[in-house]
Protein backbone atom coordinates (compact mmCIF):
# COMPACT_ATOMS: atom_id res chain seq x y z
CA UNK A 1 0.00 0.00 0.00
CA UNK A 2 1.09 3.32 -0.48
CA UNK A 3 -0.16 7.00 -0.15
CA UNK A 4 0.95 8.11 -3.09
CA UNK A 5 3.64 10.98 -4.33
CA UNK A 6 2.44 15.03 -3.18
CA UNK A 7 2.86 16.31 -6.31
CA UNK A 8 -0.39 16.26 -8.25
CA UNK A 9 -0.42 13.49 -11.44
CA UNK A 10 -1.13 15.96 -14.01
CA UNK A 11 -2.67 19.42 -14.22
CA UNK A 12 -6.03 19.63 -16.12
CA UNK A 13 -5.61 23.26 -18.18
CA UNK A 14 -8.49 25.09 -17.24
CA UNK A 15 -9.84 26.76 -20.92
CA UNK A 16 -9.85 30.79 -21.26
CA UNK A 17 -7.43 31.23 -18.34
CA UNK A 18 -3.74 30.44 -17.45
CA UNK A 19 -4.39 28.56 -14.37
CA UNK A 20 -3.74 24.41 -14.61
CA UNK A 21 -5.68 22.36 -11.80
CA UNK A 22 -3.63 19.92 -10.05
CA UNK A 23 -4.98 16.29 -10.20
CA UNK A 24 -3.77 14.16 -7.21
CA UNK A 25 -3.89 10.33 -6.94
CA UNK A 26 -6.65 10.23 -4.70
CA UNK A 27 -8.91 12.58 -6.84
CA UNK A 28 -8.58 10.15 -9.57
CA UNK A 29 -9.39 6.99 -7.34
CA UNK A 30 -12.70 9.19 -5.68
CA UNK A 31 -13.45 9.84 -9.55
CA UNK A 32 -13.97 5.93 -10.15
CA UNK A 33 -15.57 5.60 -7.15
CA UNK A 34 -18.48 8.07 -8.01
CA UNK A 35 -18.55 6.52 -11.19
CA UNK A 36 -19.29 3.00 -9.98
CA UNK A 37 -21.73 4.20 -7.65
CA UNK A 38 -23.90 6.28 -10.25
CA UNK A 39 -23.60 3.56 -13.32
CA UNK A 40 -24.62 0.57 -11.07
CA UNK A 41 -27.37 3.20 -9.73
CA UNK A 42 -28.16 3.98 -13.33
CA UNK A 43 -28.13 0.32 -14.09
CA UNK A 44 -30.51 -0.68 -10.77
CA UNK A 45 -33.17 1.68 -12.32
CA UNK A 46 -33.48 1.87 -15.68
CA UNK A 47 -35.36 -0.92 -16.01
CA UNK A 48 -36.90 -1.23 -13.09
CA UNK A 49 -39.22 -4.61 -12.60
CA UNK A 50 -41.78 -5.29 -9.86
CA UNK A 51 -40.06 -8.45 -9.05
CA UNK A 52 -36.41 -6.86 -8.88
CA UNK A 53 -33.75 -9.03 -9.98
CA UNK A 54 -29.88 -9.03 -10.50
CA UNK A 55 -27.94 -5.67 -9.79
CA UNK A 56 -31.63 -3.70 -8.80
CA UNK A 57 -31.89 -6.70 -6.27
CA UNK A 58 -28.68 -6.13 -4.40
CA UNK A 59 -29.28 -2.17 -4.57
CA UNK A 60 -33.00 -2.59 -3.07
CA UNK A 61 -31.51 -4.92 -0.68
CA UNK A 62 -28.94 -2.04 -0.44
CA UNK A 63 -31.32 0.69 0.50
CA UNK A 64 -33.68 -1.13 2.78
CA UNK A 65 -31.15 -1.89 5.16
CA UNK A 66 -30.25 1.65 5.34
CA UNK A 67 -33.04 3.41 5.72
CA UNK A 68 -34.27 1.04 7.76
CA UNK A 69 -31.50 1.71 10.11
CA UNK A 70 -32.08 5.51 9.67
CA UNK A 71 -35.52 5.05 10.17
CA UNK A 72 -34.68 3.84 13.58
CA UNK A 73 -32.98 6.80 14.01
CA UNK A 74 -34.69 9.78 13.19
CA UNK A 75 -38.46 8.09 12.06
CA UNK A 76 -39.53 6.82 8.73
CA UNK A 77 -40.75 10.12 7.43
CA UNK A 78 -36.99 11.98 8.31
CA UNK A 79 -35.32 8.93 6.68
CA UNK A 80 -36.95 9.02 3.69
CA UNK A 81 -36.12 12.82 3.46
CA UNK A 82 -32.28 12.50 4.63
CA UNK A 83 -31.81 8.67 3.64
CA UNK A 84 -30.37 9.31 0.32
CA UNK A 85 -27.84 11.90 1.34
CA UNK A 86 -26.41 10.15 4.38
CA UNK A 87 -26.94 6.32 2.50
CA UNK A 88 -24.29 8.09 -0.36
CA UNK A 89 -21.74 9.24 2.20
CA UNK A 90 -21.95 5.58 3.63
CA UNK A 91 -21.42 4.01 0.39
CA UNK A 92 -18.62 6.27 -0.96
CA UNK A 93 -16.75 6.29 2.50
CA UNK A 94 -17.03 2.08 2.76
CA UNK A 95 -15.71 2.07 -0.97
CA UNK A 96 -13.34 4.33 -0.57
CA UNK A 97 -11.92 2.27 2.11
CA UNK A 98 -12.39 -1.11 0.66
CA UNK A 99 -10.60 0.59 -2.12
CA UNK A 100 -7.19 0.14 -0.64
CA UNK A 101 -7.93 -3.26 0.10
CA UNK A 102 -7.68 -4.37 -3.88
CA UNK A 103 -5.12 -6.97 -4.45
CA UNK A 104 -2.27 -5.20 -6.47
CA UNK A 105 -4.28 -1.75 -5.96
CA UNK A 106 -0.85 -0.15 -5.00
CA UNK A 107 0.82 -0.88 -8.11
CA UNK A 108 -1.72 1.35 -9.80
CA UNK A 109 -0.56 4.81 -10.46
CA UNK A 110 -2.90 7.26 -9.45
CA UNK A 111 -4.75 4.25 -7.39
CA UNK A 112 -5.15 5.65 -3.39
CA UNK A 113 -7.96 5.56 -0.99
CA UNK A 114 -9.39 9.13 -0.91
CA UNK A 115 -9.76 8.76 2.96
CA UNK A 116 -6.70 8.11 3.50
CA UNK A 117 -6.35 11.88 2.70
CA UNK A 118 -7.45 14.71 4.86
CA UNK A 119 -8.62 16.79 2.19
CA UNK A 120 -11.29 14.20 1.12
CA UNK A 121 -12.61 13.11 4.98
CA UNK A 122 -12.44 17.03 5.42
CA UNK A 123 -14.80 17.90 2.22
CA UNK A 124 -17.01 15.04 3.60
CA UNK A 125 -17.30 16.82 6.72
CA UNK A 126 -18.01 20.24 5.87
CA UNK A 127 -20.79 18.67 3.61
CA UNK A 128 -22.22 17.11 6.86
CA UNK A 129 -22.05 20.62 8.04
CA UNK A 130 -23.55 22.42 5.84
CA UNK A 131 -26.26 19.66 5.25
CA UNK A 132 -27.42 20.21 9.06
CA UNK A 133 -27.91 23.85 8.53
CA UNK A 134 -29.83 23.43 5.17
CA UNK A 135 -31.69 20.75 6.35
CA UNK A 136 -32.22 22.58 10.18
CA UNK A 137 -33.59 25.87 8.28
CA UNK A 138 -35.87 23.71 5.95
CA UNK A 139 -37.53 21.92 8.94
CA UNK A 140 -37.68 24.63 11.13
CA UNK A 141 -36.83 27.99 9.36
CA UNK A 142 -35.15 30.54 11.60
CA UNK A 143 -35.94 29.01 14.74
CA UNK A 144 -33.25 26.20 13.94
CA UNK A 145 -31.07 29.02 15.21
CA UNK A 146 -33.11 28.58 18.65
CA UNK A 147 -30.64 25.97 19.87
CA UNK A 148 -27.37 27.95 19.90
CA UNK A 149 -29.26 30.30 23.00
CA UNK A 150 -30.27 26.97 24.83
CA UNK A 151 -30.28 26.44 27.67
CA UNK A 152 -29.38 29.84 28.39
CA UNK A 153 -28.47 32.81 26.32
CA UNK A 154 -24.84 33.17 27.42
CA UNK A 155 -23.95 30.21 26.17
CA UNK A 156 -24.08 30.82 22.77
CA UNK A 157 -20.56 31.07 22.20
CA UNK A 158 -20.06 27.15 23.95
CA UNK A 159 -22.79 26.07 21.59
CA UNK A 160 -21.40 27.61 18.47
CA UNK A 161 -17.98 26.03 19.11
CA UNK A 162 -19.92 22.86 19.90
CA UNK A 163 -21.14 23.36 16.13
CA UNK A 164 -17.72 24.17 14.80
CA UNK A 165 -16.12 21.16 16.19
CA UNK A 166 -17.98 18.76 14.50
CA UNK A 167 -16.67 18.81 11.05
CA UNK A 168 -13.39 18.78 12.66
CA UNK A 169 -13.59 15.81 15.30
CA UNK A 170 -15.97 13.98 11.95
CA UNK A 171 -12.57 14.70 9.48
CA UNK A 172 -9.72 13.69 11.60
CA UNK A 173 -11.56 10.26 12.86
CA UNK A 174 -12.19 9.06 9.58
CA UNK A 175 -8.88 10.36 8.30
CA UNK A 176 -6.95 9.34 10.86
CA UNK A 177 -8.02 5.85 11.22
CA UNK A 178 -7.85 5.01 7.51
CA UNK A 179 -4.47 6.71 6.91
CA UNK A 180 -3.02 4.70 10.18
CA UNK A 181 -4.63 1.47 8.52
CA UNK A 182 -2.94 1.96 5.61
CA UNK A 183 0.17 3.11 6.99
CA UNK A 184 0.39 -0.44 8.58
CA UNK A 185 -0.45 -2.33 6.29
CA UNK A 186 1.84 -0.81 4.07
CA UNK A 187 4.82 -0.95 6.28
CA UNK A 188 4.57 -4.37 6.99
CA UNK A 189 4.14 -5.19 3.25
CA UNK A 190 7.45 -4.06 2.75
CA UNK A 191 9.30 -6.54 5.50
CA UNK A 192 6.97 -9.49 4.29
CA UNK A 193 5.35 -9.18 1.73
CA UNK A 194 3.37 -12.15 1.14
CA UNK A 195 2.15 -13.24 4.95
CA UNK A 196 2.25 -10.73 7.48
CA UNK A 197 -0.22 -7.88 5.98
CA UNK A 198 -3.18 -10.53 4.97
CA UNK A 199 -4.35 -10.29 9.20
CA UNK A 200 -4.42 -6.72 8.71
CA UNK A 201 -6.23 -6.88 5.20
CA UNK A 202 -9.08 -8.95 6.61
CA UNK A 203 -8.86 -6.93 9.73
CA UNK A 204 -9.38 -3.99 7.47
CA UNK A 205 -12.42 -5.09 5.75
CA UNK A 206 -14.04 -4.59 9.11
CA UNK A 207 -12.44 -1.52 9.80
CA UNK A 208 -13.55 -0.30 6.76
CA UNK A 209 -17.43 -1.01 7.68
CA UNK A 210 -16.94 0.47 11.23
CA UNK A 211 -15.13 3.84 10.11
CA UNK A 212 -18.34 3.70 7.72
CA UNK A 213 -20.41 3.19 9.84
CA UNK A 214 -19.59 5.59 12.78
CA UNK A 215 -19.14 8.32 10.21
CA UNK A 216 -22.51 7.88 9.17
CA UNK A 217 -24.62 7.33 12.33
CA UNK A 218 -22.67 10.83 13.81
CA UNK A 219 -23.77 12.59 10.64
CA UNK A 220 -27.53 11.04 10.99
CA UNK A 221 -27.49 11.57 14.40
CA UNK A 222 -26.27 15.53 14.01
CA UNK A 223 -28.93 16.02 11.47
CA UNK A 224 -32.39 14.24 13.63
CA UNK A 225 -30.69 16.78 16.38
CA UNK A 226 -31.11 19.79 13.97
CA UNK A 227 -34.73 18.68 11.96
CA UNK A 228 -36.50 17.28 15.74
CA UNK A 229 -39.43 19.03 16.27
CA UNK A 230 -39.71 20.03 20.16
CA UNK A 231 -43.30 20.50 21.47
Amino acid sequence: MHHGPVDPLFNLAIPGTNYHLPIYNFVITSWVIMFILAFTAWLATKNMKRLPQGIQNVWEYIVEGLFGFFGGMMGEDRARKYGPFLATCFLYILLSNYSGLIPGAAMIKGFVPPTSNVSITGALAILVFLSIFYFGIRAKGFGFFKHFFQPMAFLFILNLIEELVRPVSLSLRLYGNVYGEETIIGELGKMVPLLVPLPMMVLGVLLGAIQAFVFTLLASTYIAGATEEHH
